[in-house]
C-alpha cells in the first residue's frame, strides 16, 4: 500500500501558537516542503501566507506536491464575503486545493440555509479554477447524529448544484485539529466518526485529518475507504520517526 500518496503533510500553526519567530516558523514550512518532495507526498497544507512562497518553490523543482491551505480557519465563523476574499487570494497565489472550515456553529444553531449558501458558492468558487475543495466539519464538536446530517447535507447540496465529475473534487473533511475538546476526548478523526462520515458522503471522497499516528492507522483508514489523510506527522505513518502529539 503507497501510503505516501494519500498524506497532506500539515503545518497550520501560528508562530504565536508554536512559540517561534515568523523566520523560524518559515524554516519548519520550507523543511515540511523538503520531506514531502523527498518521500513524495501528496501534499503540503499550510497557511495562506505561505502558499505563493511554496507554490512557485515546488515549480522551479519541477515537483508535482499540491499545496493546499486551509480557509476559514480554524473557527470557521468568518463570514461567506471573508471566506471567499481569502480562497480567492490563495486561488491567485497558486493553490492547488481549498479547506474550508464549514461554519458548523450555525449549522447546530440550525441556521442551515447559511451553511448551505457558503458551501456552494465555496465549492463554485474552486472548482471554476480547477480546485480541489475540501469542506472540514469538525466531528469532534458535534454528535453522531450530526456528523451524520452534516456529511449527508454536503453530499445533498453537491448532487443537486454540481456534475458528477466534479464530486472527485468535493470532499468532506473530519477536522481542524485545533478544536479543544473535554476530558481528553479525541479532536481529530477517529475510526467511527470516519466511518459515519463514509456511510453518508455518497460518492464524494472523505479526508480523515488529525489523530492518524501510525501505518497501522493509515492503512486501515485507507482499507475503510478514505482518500486524504490529514498528518503532521506524515513520515510516522510510513514508519519513520515517531508521531508528534495533537494533529
Amino acid at each position: 500500500m503507497k501510503i505516501n500518496q494519500y498524506l497532506d503533510s500539515t503545518y497550520l500553526k501560528t508562530p504565536k501558537q508554536s512559540g517561534l519567530t515568523e523566520e523560524q516558523s518559515l524554516q519548519q514550512v520550507k523543511e515540511l516542503t523538503e520531506e514531502a518532495m523527498t518521500y513524495h507526498f501528496k501534499e503540503v497544507m499550510i497557511r495562506p501566507n505561505y502558499v505563493k512562497l511554496i507554490k512557485d518553490y515546488l515549480v522551479s523543482k519541477n515537483s508535482d506536491v499540491l499545496v493546499g491551505t486551509v480557509i476559514g480557519f480554524h473557527e470557521g465563523t468568518y463570514s461567506l464575503e471573508d471566506k471567499l476574499k481569502e480562497a480567492n487570494q490563495a486561488i491567485l497565489d497558486g493553490v492547488d486545493e481549498l479547506d474550508y472550515v464549514i461554519n458548523y456553529e450555525a449549522y447546530k444553531k440550525g441556521e442551515l440555509a447559511l451553511v448551505e449558501q457558503e458551501f456552494l458558492a465555496g465549492t463554485k468558487l474552486g472548482l471554476d479554477f480547477g480546485k480541489t475543495v475540501k469542506w472540514i466539519i469538525e466531528i469532534a464538536a458535534l454528535t453522531d447524529a450530526k456528523i451524520a446530517d452534516l456529511t449527508s447535507q454536503i453530499w445533498k447540496w453537491a448532487q443537486a448544484n454540481f456534475e458528477e465529475k466534479d464530486f472527485s473534487k468535493i470532499f468532506v473533511k473530519s477536522s481542524t485539529g485545533f478544536y479543544i475538546t473535554e476530558g481528553g476526548k479525541p479532536n481529530g478523526a477517529t475510526f467511527e466518526g470516519v466511518k459515519i462520515m463514509l456511510d453518508n458522503a455518497g460518492k464524494l471522497p472523505v479526508k480523515a485529518a488529525g489523530g492518524v499516528k501510525t501505518p497501522a492507522d493509515a492503512e486501515k483508514m485507507i482499507s475503510m475507504g478514505i482518500q486524504r489523510i490529514g498528518t503532521s506527522s506524515a513520515k510516522a505513518l510510513l514508519g519513520e520517526g515517531e508521531a508528534e502529539a495533537g494533529y
